[in-house]
């Protein structure tokens, strides 16, 4: 299945709140519109840019997204430089294993590039092994894994 790789706009709104909601459950739909809306009018609440790319069917539907920004710095990246960060990254269940992920990351890189990066980073959980195989596939590869702890005073 073809599907088009383009940069957010806020009509996209509704379908992408849905599959940010289902990679990030812990937010409220109202926190979610908030960040969308403002990352989608090009004025995101950090001080580094970010931009949402999608993967859009022949039908208009959108099958998946990618949110890239830019970091001053990644684990296991150039300190000099600021990196291409993938903050999210989800392709619907149907359309997974087609090339959608790829092209949307192919797209993040590119949107990299052009920010003066060399470098692209991402994360995701320990026990995401299907996130983890996709990252490798594409060529990434890991520079460290860590347990975060916490203690309540």
């Amino acid at each position: 299945m073809e599907s088009r790789v383009r940069f957010g706009t806020p009509s996209d709104c509704d379908q992408l709140s849905h599959m940010r909601l289902a990679l990030w459950p812990e937010s409220s739909i109202e926190e979610d519109r908030q960040e969308l809306t403002l990352i989608l009018s090009g004025k995101p609440s950090g001080t580094m840019p970010l931009a949402i790319l999608v993967a859009e069917a022949g039908d208009g539907v959108i099958v998946g997204f990618l949110e890239v920004g830019l970091r001053s710095h990644a684990d296991g990246c150039d300190t000099r430089l600021p990196v291409g960060f993938v903050e999210g990254w989800f392709v619907s269940q149907s359309h997974r294993r087609k090339g959608v992920g790829a092209q949307l990351m192919a797209a993040a890189e590119d949107w990299a590039r052009s920010h003066g990066c060399i470098e692209v980073a991402s994360d995701t959980w320990f026990d995401n092994d299907v996130s983890q195989r996709a990252h490798e596939a594409l060529g990434f590869e890991v520079v460290d894994r860590c347990v975060h702890y916490r203690k309540p005073l």
